[in-house]
């Protein structure tokens, strides 16, 4: 494996995993708010973001690479409103679009074909994880400051599985 790559894929390790401590903030957050269907489809989404770490953590290993562990960055703990936790929540997921993209790029032009291709499961997930996160900034703008609303949906978050 190419020395940029490998490093470059140790650094997204620590961007999923970042991830993973802002949605585990956001969660803390909708508890203290007493939304906890919310909070649980954070819990839930911190958990699939520990698995693009881990997924990418394979991926070095079984190359026979290194993988290096970065220091985590200390996650926001307030939002103004459930509405701006999960705009933040949708504008991180773009922010690690734009990651994946850059990882898509290094891998092409140094003909790391392996890597792009265990990249590309992510460059489709991308696309799955901002749907899946506007789908509830939509409904939030639209929802205001209703309570019943914000209950409502609250209750429909926390089937998530």
């Amino acid at each position: 494996m190419e020395e940029k790559v490998e490093q470059a894929l140790n650094e997204q390790i620590r961007e999923e995993l970042d991830s993973a401590y802002l949605y585990l903030s956001m969660a803390t957050y909708f508890h203290d708010q007493g939304l906890d269907g919310m909070a649980k489809w954070m819990r839930v989404q911190a958990s699939e973001e520990y698995g693009h770490a881990m997924r990418i953590f394979d991926h070095i290993v079984e190359r026979g690479g290194r993988v290096t562990l970065f220091a985590l960055s200390e996650p926001a703990r307030e939002w103004d409103s459930p509405q701006a936790a999960f705009q933040a929540a949708y504008q991180h997921e773009k922010y690690i679009t734009g990651k994946i993209s850059e990882l898509v790029e290094l891998s092409s032009e140094l003909k790391d074909y392996p890597a792009a291709s265990m990249l590309h499961w992510f460059v489709d997930e991308q696309v799955e994880e901002e749907a899946s996160t506007l789908k509830i900034v939509q409904p939030l703008e639209r929802i205001g400051k209703s309570g019943s609303g914000l209950i409502m949906l609250d209750r429909e978050l926390g089937k998530r599985e």
